[in-house]
């Protein structure tokens, strides 16, 4: 049975800032598809998908670390 690669890094490891970071260079990256697709097609429509859900999983994780702050501070 094959196994799955763990390609993406891991979230946990960066920082709050670094992550903020990340989440606004995807967001910035997924207008520019948004863009390009409006323009012209693009060659593989599958990157805006991938874009978001790269974005998803940045802010789930900084939503993860306020509440973990807000449980330990409360």
């Amino acid at each position: 049975m094959a196994t799955k690669k763990n390609t993406k890094p891991d979230l946990k490891s960066f920082s709050t800032d670094e992550l903020l970071e990340q989440v606004y260079a995807t967001e910035m990256q997924l207008q520019k598809a948004r863009f390009s697709h409006a323009v012209s097609l693009l060659s593989n429509p599958s990157v805006m998908r991938k874009l978001r859900k790269d974005i998803a999983r940045l802010k789930t994780e900084l939503r993860a670390r306020e509440i973990a702050e807000t449980v330990d501070n409360g």
